[in-house]
Formats: structure tokens, C-alpha cells, sequence
């Protein structure tokens, strides 16, 4: 997704993550927060500097493929890897989840009671679901795939289902299309809320190919329809329809943790840890963010794989230059397009300009999805690549970098926590 179509095309080569190692030789600490797609390459790009010692931390034990969630719920495929086949060497893996960054002691607090010091921290906890408190309901009965547990509960529940069973999935986004669609071409009776548009950051003729899909695989649209209410067995629609349901899937959006807020750091209105140009925090410099939890100058970035990739590089190599005492570049990305699966073999496609603005050029059909599943195992190639030979990955830019930090929407000292 980086250096070709879509990329993250490698040579494919596992590397086993060094457990038990000390930094009593090592003179700089580096703390990764979150190791999902950002925080493992940040972690691997680290080693670039052999005197960095370097611990990822993640509540879980396995790497999530999260790009895989929505196929893992419908029974295709699992979503976990093994951290060892793509964590480089220098790189200490932690199983644990982060309380507070205390960072007038420049310190962690874990939830086991622990605490470790840093000298810099690599903020890459990801995003959430985002189930709003305003729908009845929603809480309490629709289920989400944006985590992995998420998904295994959501499997169980597909497997326990009735094979005449109704399924109601609300939200028209890639996560919403891309859960009705696997479930659609697994034999379920599937509908969609598509709210104000389908798919609105396609196209238009990306955007038509994508309900010709819908239509062509049987899965109902509801176009113009909102969910006002989730029952056990039902959604109400806000024109007062009851929509039968036998589980419903809320695909709504995403949100993110609210530990920067917690921890005294400024954050966008969603929760984002606001950074500078060089994804530094505009609170502390010792605090870097990567990924779907950081918004670079204030600025709200698509929430995927291909951004964070770029953003972890870009904020390890500020680490870098800091410690070199050189001056450390601004973030920059040009994006090149967008890839959204339909079902186990299909997919649409969508070029962009650099800007991510969409372009009436689109593929569609079997080709898009080869690309798509090509994607999905150059994730897992690239981050292999960068644990194997830190510093190999690079990016499209855009030619305008992120300038001066926005603060806007900045929520304070974020004593308030965002949703999360």
C-alpha cells in the first residue's frame, strides 16, 4: 500500500520477537502503545537505532488482522497471527493494557499494577465501535466487529443462528458493506441501512457498482432509513417501521480509546491525540501518536490501514532524528485509492486523488478482488519486511504536508473523555 499499487509487496520472511530481553545496554526506552497494524511497524521501524530498547505493548498475546474481522465473524477465515513471525528482534512484546501515560514522570501504568519508565512513547491504540447511546437498544442488543472479541461473539451468534434467520446490519461505510456482503455470499438473509448514501466516500459509478452488487447477491437496501431503535428481535426504522431482525449489526462508525484524555493530552472531539506536523503531541514532544487515535495538526485523516502505515513510520523516524539530534520531517501522504471487499471473491476498486477526493475510475468484479486479497497478505508482508529490514518501508506523499497543529476542536486538558 506503500511503495506499489496499493502495496505492502515484499519478500515474505518471519522474524521471532526477543522475549526476556533488558535494556541494561540499551541507553534510550521506547514505549509502543497498541499493536495492531501502526503500532507494530513503528515498533520494527525502531530498530533502525541498535541502542534503542523497545517494548510494544497490546492486550493481547497475537496480532490482530482487523481487515479480516468481517470475514472472521461469517465463518471464512481467523484473523489472529503469531507477533513472532513480525516483530523483528530488538522489539520485547508485553501482554497488557495501559491505564495511564503519566507523563509529568514520563511513565506507564499497566493494568497488572506494573509501571515502566520511557524516554518517548508511540501512542497507536486504534479505534472502537462507535454504538451511540441516543439508539435504544443499541448498546445492549446490536453486535459490532470493529475488535476482535467483538467478532468472536458475533461468530458464535451467526453459527447459533437459524439458516431463515433475518439479519439487519446499520451502517453504509466500507465496515457495514463489507460484513453484509460476506455474510450475504455465505447463503444469509441479509438487509442494509444505508442511512443518507451508500458508500458515501466512493464515487458515483464506483458508488452504482456497489448496489448492482447488493441487488445481484440478494441483499436488501434500505436506502434513506435510519435506526431510531434496536429491539431483540427487530430495528425500528425512524419513518416508525419495525424491521424484523434476528441479530442485528451496528456498522455505524468508529471511535476511539479515551486513554490520551485520561492521561492529561489534548484530543480532537472524537478523542484523537492532536499532534504537530511531526505527530508529535501538542502537549508533551516526548509523546508521539500513529494511526486511527491520532489527528496530525487536528486534522480527522481516513481511518485505515494505509494511513496508518505511513503515520507509525513517519513517527518513529521522529524519534530517530530526535535522538540524532536532527531535525525530524512532517508527516506527508498522497493516496492512491481505497479497496472494499464484496463477499469472498468480488470487490470494488476506487482510484483517488492524492488528496483522497475519489475519481470516476473504478474496478470492479473479480479482478478488485484479487487486488483486495492481495492487499490483505501484503499487510502482513510489509510489517514482516520492516521487522526483517527496519527503514525498508516507504510512501506515497501528497507534495503539501501537514502544517501548523489546529486546535479547534481540542477538548482541553480532556478531563472530560471522549467516547472511547
Amino acid at each position: 500500500m506503500y511503495d506499489t499499487v496499493l502495496g505492502y509487496l515484499s519478500h515474505r520472511r518471519g522474524r521471532r520477537a526477543l522475549e526476556g530481553m533488558t535494556a541494561h545496554n540499551k541507553t534510550h526506552r521506547v514505549v509502543v502503545i497498541g499493536g495492531g497494524y501502526a503500532g507494530t511497524l513503528a515498533a520494527n521501524r525502531l530498530q533502525q537505532n541498535p541502542d534503542i530498547d523497545i517494548t510494544l505493548i497490546n492486550p493481547r498475546p497475537q496480532f490482530v488482522h482487523r481487515m479480516r474481522l468481517h470475514q472472521m465473524a461469517a465463518g471464512a477465515c481467523e484473523a489472529v497471527v503469531d507477533y513472532g513471525t513480525l516483530l523483528g528482534s530488538g522489539v520485547r512484546l508485553l501482554a497488557d493494557r495501559v491505564d495511564r501515560i503519566d507523563t509529568a514522570n514520563r511513565r506507564i501504568d499497566l493494568a497488572s499494577g506494573d509501571s515502566m519508565g520511557y524516554d518517548y512513547v508511540v501512542y497507536a491504540v486504534g479505534s472502537t465501535a462507535l454504538v451511540p447511546e441516543s439508539v435504544e437498544g443499541a448498546a445492549e442488543f446490536a453486535h459490532t466487529v470493529a475488535e476482535y472479541e467483538a467478532a468472536q461473539r458475533l461468530r458464535a451468534t451467526v453459527n447459533a443462528l437459524a439458516p431463515d434467520a433475518w439479519i439487519t446490519v446499520v451502517g453504509a461505510g466500507f465496515t457495514g458493506i463489507e460484513v453484509a456482503a460476506e455474510l450475504a455470499t455465505g447463503g444469509r438473509t441479509v438487509s442494509l441501512v444505508a442511512g443518507a448514501q451508500l458508500a458515501p466516500t466512493l464515487g458515483g459509478p464506483a458508488r452504482r457498482a456497489v448496489s448492482r452488487w447488493m441487488a445481484e447477491n440478494g441483499v436488501g437496501l434500505l436506502e434513506d432509513a435510519m435506526v431510531t431503535e434496536v429491539r431483540p428481535d427487530a430495528v425500528v426504522l425512524d419513518d416508525g417501521t419495525v424491521w424484523r431482525s434476528d441479530l442485528t449489526i451496528w456498522a455505524g462508525g468508529f471511535g476511539v480509546p479515551d486513554l490520551a484524555s485520561r492521561s492529561g493530552l489534548r484530543t480532537d472531539t472524537l478523542g484523537r491525540l492532536i499532534t504537530d506536523a511531526t505527530l508529535t503531541s501538542i502537549d508533551d514532544d516526548r509523546v508521539l501518536a500513529a494511526g486511527d487515535a491520532a489527528a496530525p495538526s487536528g486534522k480527522a485523516l481516513r481511518m485505515a490501514c494505509y494511513t496508518a502505515g505511513p503515520m507509525a513510520a513517519t513517527a518513529a523516524d521522529t524519534i530517530l532524528s530526535r535522538i540524532a539530534g536532527t531535525p525530524p520531517e512532517a508527516f506527508s501522504l498522497g493516496y492512491l485509492g481505497s479497496c472494499l471487499g464484496l463477499g469472498r471473491r468480488s470487490a470494488v476498486m476506487q482510484f483517488t486523488r492524492r488528496d483522497d477526493t475519489p475519481l470516476d475510475v473504478h474496478l470492479r468484479g473479480r479482478v478488485a478482488g484479487a487486488v483486495k486479497e492481495l492487499v490483505l497478505k501484503g499487510i502482513l508482508w510489509s510489517l514482516r519486511r520492516e521487522g526483517r529490514k527496519p527503514g525498508a518501508t516507504s510512501w506515497l506523499k501528497n507534495g503539501d504536508t501537514v502544517t501548523s497543529p489546529a486546535l479547534v476542536d481540542a477538548k482541553g486538558s480532556g478531563h472530560d473523555g471522549p467516547i472511547g
